[in-house]
């Protein structure tokens, strides 16, 4: 019998039917700690995520409960930490922005039908099993994206850090803002946020090995690094009730509903909407796009983690988890929510080992909600404006240009248009335009794949590229390698090739195609193969193909060509030699 049996499909949907039944007092005691760390750092976090979002402060803490209780029921990570993330809340302001106005109802009800959409969207590409669609996101496309998000986040926040007029959506806009508004920095929200961000990197930097050089033990250091934030809030709250700071013009969260979340249901009943549908139809683009970002950011971070314990996630799982996460979010007062790669760290490391963890941290978040909310009402705006940039600091990587540029130009085109069009226009246009590049420069690349001339390296039956080895060719057989697999954008281009190489050597007999590398070959494809064996045939020459892989060669035998092919199908590129000039020396 097996150890490790293999889960039903009810499982694979749920799994929380297979990791519950060997739910313990151990996993309880790892997640319940991890869940209390969790808690801490989600408080002031979800208030800033929801602030970025253009949304009441309550709405972080509810996106923060029934996606965590929702994702345990479907999803596959042990640790992934799901709720408000910094792209993704910017990527919620700008597209609810586009159809109504910041403050209002009709702008709630948007960011509601927004969460809503992307959880519908990622639940049937989950189910049709499409988490493949992600990768057309590119490392550089993301890198690029995620890097202009983290500035641009940083600098739609400075509004609330300095207390001074800004609206835009780019760079090119609130830059220039900045510079005329200066004169009008309001100096108590400047000193608020300025001081409340030094303390906040002062802390994020040197508190931990701070204490452990005072001889703290490196778990307590870690938890109290972890905290600090929570403690930053509290003094800002504390200033700001003692000195007044609401009554000199400095901006505070204000009233924040007590309980816990409502249900919810876009209504679309101001704003000029007259119906869900149409918002709905408003929406979508920007739904998918939220919705692609936010499953590569949510699996990347699930891998590298799963990777740590020799576990493993399911994409499309994942996809599904996803999806009723921000349905439950749309339900419950949210907005679009995700796998965050800060949370999900921090509930690594504080020891989370199922995903009933979460379900402990959204009890944690519900009882600040119940408990905590009028603590609120004194809290600076600033001050989670510094929460933001504090935490966005991590997603700018500057380096990545120097080592995309070393390695790949045309890599290097997609990050930087990313990168320009995120900051110059908007976070939508960038990201459009960078996987739009990504598709076209793939095509571009494999519309000219390499196809080398091979011979016989002297005394093996390996064949290699005759530019780079020292080999021996036969005077009558032309070996080709193409790398690539063969479909209609690169089919006339194997024809050119071939007419071009069998001009040049007009001895050539028979033409070798070694297919080793060719795991595909589509109709387009497939018709100029045939094209290319009559025109050799017509001209004297075979056409032979060796090393074809067994799907594609089960293709083929579905086809004309095999039956109307000039030469052979040969194991080996060294059998098709071997047979095709047996006389001479090799």
């Amino acid at each position: 019998m097996n150890a490790v049996s293999t889960p039903t499909a009810l499982q694979r949907w749920f799994p929380i039917l297979d990791w519950g039944r060997r739910y313990n007092r151990s996993l309880l005691t790892a997640d319940g700690v991890a869940a209390v760390v969790v808690t801490l750092m989600l408080i002031p976090q979800s208030l800033a995520y929801a602030l970025l979002a253009g949304l009441p402060a309550q709405a972080g803490l509810y996106a923060s409960m029934a996606p965590l209780v929702l994702y345990a029921l479907m999803g596959s990570s042990g640790t992934l930490a799901v709720g408000p993330a910094a792209v993704t809340s910017l990527m919620t302001a700008a597209s609810v922005g586009a159809v109504a106005a910041q403050g209002s109802v009709a702008y709630t009800e948007a960011a509601l039908m927004l969460a809503l959409l992307s959880g519908a969207l990622m639940l049937v590409m989950g189910a049709a099993r499409l988490g493949f669609l992600a990768n057309f996101l590119s490392h550089p496309v993301i890198s690029g994206f995620v890097s202009a998000s983290g500035l641009l986040i940083a600098a739609s926040q400075l509004k609330h850090l300095l207390g001074v007029p800004l609206h835009g959506e780019n760079l090119l806009q609130l830059l220039p803002q900045l510079w005329h508004n200066l004169s009008s920095l309001h100096v108590p929200t400047s000193a608020m946020g300025l001081g409340a961000l030094a303390l906040l990197l002062l802390v994020r930097r040197q508190l931990k090995p701070g204490l452990k050089r005072l001889g703290v033990s490196a778990g307590a250091a870690d938890l109290a690094a972890k905290a600090a934030p929570v403690v930053v809030l509290l003094l800002s709250i504390a200033l700001s009730a003692v000195w007044q700071l609401a009554e000199q013009g400095v901006r505070v969260v204000g009233t924040v509903p007590q309980g816990l979340p409502p249900l919810t249901l876009p209504g679309g009943s101001t704003g000029g909407w007259a119906a869900p549908w149409a918002l709905a139809q408003a929406l979508w683009v920007p739904a998918l796009l939220i919705s692609l970002v936010g499953f590569v950011e949510s699996v990347s971070v699930g891998q590298s983690l799963a990777a740590k314990r020799r576990e493993r996630i399911d994409p499309d799982a994942e996809l599904r988890a996803l999806g009723l996460s921000n349905l439950g979010a749309g339900l419950s007062g949210g907005f679009p929510v995700t796998g965050g790669f800060s949370r999900s760290v921090v509930n690594f490391d504080a020891g989370a080992r199922t995903p009933a963890a979460g379900i402990f941290t959204a009890v944690g978040l519900a009882l600040a909600a119940l408990f905590l909310t009028p603590w609120l009402f004194h809290l600076p705006q600033a001050t989670l404006a510094a929460t933001i940039m504090v935490a966005v600091l991590t997603l700018v990587d500057v380096g990545v240009f120097a080592r995309t540029w070393h390695y790949a130009k045309a890599d290097f085109i997609a990050l930087l248009l990313t990168f320009g069009l995120t900051l110059a226009v908007g976070v939508e246009a960038g990201l459009i335009a960078g996987v739009s590049a990504s598709v076209l420069l793939l095509l571009y690349r494999t519309s000219r794949p390499h196809i080398a001339v091979v011979g016989q390296v002297p005394g093996t039956e390996h064949y290699r590229n005759v530019l780079r080895h020292v080999v021996l060719e036969q005077p009558g057989i032309l070996g080709l390698r193409v790398d690539e697999s063969l479909y209609f954008a690169n089919a006339r281009f194997l024809e050119d090739t071939i007419a071009a190489q069998v001009a040049v050597r007009p001895g050539v007999r028979h033409v070798v195609l070694q297919c080793s590398a060719v795991n595909d070959i589509d109709a387009s494809a497939l018709e100029s193969l045939e094209t290319i064996n009559a025109r050799l045939q017509a001209s004297g020459v075979q056409l032979h193909l060796s090393e074809v892989k067994g799907p594609v060669h089960d293709r083929l035998k579905r086809s004309h060509l095999l039956a109307e092919l000039s030469g052979q199908v040969f194991l080996t590129h060294h059998q098709a030699v071997m047979a095709l000039a047996p006389s001479e020396p090799v």
